[in-house]
């Protein structure tokens, strides 16, 4: 498993939240701050929906992951990457509610278990 990043694949948040509905997911429209954290993973899929600025992402073989408006990025959970990014807004689909995530959100590489 991977993210996959699909340029160019919708318009209007209204159409992001629409894809996620279809998946019975639970959306949240966010505006990011800029970020820079540690390498991570999350036990949850989940789907980020560009809506302004630029979202970078960076994996464990220094890879980095850029995308722009109109960018989908499918995002399983347990895949180790971190943040790097300015600022941005976009529509995330989650497949948990936000309330039943467990805690800490981002989880420490060393706690992945294969």
């Amino acid at each position: 498993m991977e993210f996959t990043l699909v340029e160019g694949h919708f318009a209007t948040e209204a159409e992001a939240l629409a894809e996620i509905a279809e998946r019975g997911w639970h959306a949240v429209t966010v505006d990011v701050a800029a970020v820079d954290n540690e390498l991570h993973w999350h036990d949850f899929d989940s789907v980020n929906f560009i809506l302004e600025g630029s979202h970078r992402v960076q994996f464990e073989d220094e890879s980095i992951l850029e995308c722009g408006p109109g960018a989908k990025i499918e995002a399983p959970g347990r895949i180790v990457h971190r943040e790097c990014s300015p600022a941005y807004r976009s529509v995330f689909g989650f497949s948990v509610a936000p309330a039943d995530m467990t805690q800490p959100l981002n989880k420490l590489p060393a706690d992945l278990e294969m």
